[in-house]
């Protein structure tokens, strides 16, 4: 099924992308992981984003007139699962979160000025950037509930107010924030308006790095805590009409949940593989061997045919994004979104308990993912919100009044 999904031209660029990740990344994943990022980031990994500019491998979505290989949605999400098997993997190639929905979204609606001064820079890798949505005082899962503002005053957008989990904020050039411009308008969903601020203008206060299961990360590896104190930029860095901030993140997170959920079925493939290895390596007692366990063979056939399946839910949800747009797909990507999720969490628990005291250790990336991405589960909206999604779907098909709340 995949063959059909792929064309010569992924076909011949695939081996491509899988080569230079055995060879280049994969030795030095586990070093790297215990070196600050900021040496890495003008050491190891520049090196490497210089040899995948040099390789013609650099940014894979972007158009080509933009210096990327011109792929479609579609196409990109099974580059994406073979990046997503370290890492370090889309940094290297520029395609790296949130970076890549913000190249997406200067793209599609920055101004000229925007993308000449901002947007260039990041698709050729020269800065980084940040998405400030995320507040400590409200709901994430309700984004028409914010409390920062962003009040006009003679020409300019006095913003105010308190964001955290900014992926990426240490060390950024720009964040583009979602503030409230609107208020007052009886359509919540037109409040908020997303505006593009460089880190260097006063009021912009990376508070810290919040720390994350006992590490709180740095550079893009970081999750930061953001103050907004009368932190005042031109109006002419709003993106996009003003109030539209919902209809823009929507925009954003459909093609990046397709992004996330391909990065953690690369995961999925990589601790499969690190499963069955294990599995056939260890023995339990003379001449036995953990793989001719019963439950480690019921664990490892369920996990292949569970990562498969989660792969083609995704292609598809990703090809009814190419086709009808991420509004007509939004039931396929809630749920993707909890499957895939559910998928991640129980490979890497099943890929640490056959590497049993191993599998706690930093010997391996396990432990690295085990960490980092339990919070599948909850950004990009929580895996309960999905579902309801999802079951609502269903239930109006068989003639339920969902729009009732409980």
């Amino acid at each position: 099924m995949i063959e059909l999904l792929t064309p010569d031209k992924l076909r011949a660029l695939k081996p491509r992308y899988r080569d230079f990740m055995e060879q280049h990344v994969y030795p030095e994943e586990l070093k790297a992981l215990s070196t600050p990022f900021k040496t890495l980031e003008f050491g190891w990994l520049k090196n490497l984003r210089e040899g995948a500019k040099k390789e013609k491998l650099w940014a894979p979505h972007l158009p080509e007139s933009m210096g990327g290989l011109g792929l479609s949605l579609l196409e990109f999400a099974q580059i994406s699962e073979i990046l997503g098997t370290s890492p370090f993997g889309h940094f290297i190639f520029n395609c790296q979160p949130p970076d890549i929905g913000n190249q997406e979204l200067l793209h599609l609606f920055g101004t000229e000025e925007q993308k000449s001064t901002f947007l260039n820079s990041l698709t050729e890798g020269k800065i980084r950037s940040c998405f400030s949505m995320t507040e400590p005082d409200n709901p994430g899962s309700n984004p028409t509930k914010m409390g920062t503002t962003a009040i006009k005053k003679d020409g300019q957008y006095v913003i105010n107010g308190r964001k955290w989990f900014t992926t990426a904020a240490d060390g950024a050039s720009f964040a583009i924030v979602m503030a409230v411009t609107d208020p007052e308008n009886p359509n919540p969903y037109q409040r908020a308006s997303m505006i593009l601020v460089p880190t260097d203008t006063p009021g912009f206060k990376l508070v810290r790095n919040i720390p994350v299961m006992g590490e709180s990360g740095e550079g893009w590896l970081s999750h930061g805590e953001i103050a907004y104190e009368n932190c005042t930029v031109p109006e002419e860095n709003l993106i996009g009409p003003e109030g539209s901030g919902f209809t823009l993140a929507q925009e954003r997170l459909g093609p990046g949940r397709i992004h996330h959920c391909m990065r953690w079925i690369g995961i999925c493939e990589r601790a499969f593989d690190l499963l069955c290895k294990r599995a056939i390596s260890r023995e339990i007692k003379d001449g036995v061997k953990l793989g001719s366990q019963q439950t480690i063979q019921n664990w490892i056939a369920e996990l292949r045919a569970e990562i498969n399946a989660s792969r083609l839910m995704v292609l598809d949800a990703a090809w009814k994004i190419e086709q009808q747009g991420a509004k007509a797909a939004r039931v396929e990507i809630s749920t993707i979104k909890f499957m895939v999720a559910k998928v991640l969490q129980k490979t890497l628990d099943a890929a640490i308990q056959v590497h049993g005291a191993l599998g706690m250790t930093d010997d391996t990336i396990l432990s690295f993912w085990y960490r980092h991405e339990r919070a599948a589960r909850i950004y990009d909206g929580p895996d309960e919100v999905h579902k309801s999604v999802l079951a609502r779907h269903i239930l109006k098909e068989y003639g339920m009044d969902t729009s009732k709340k409980q």
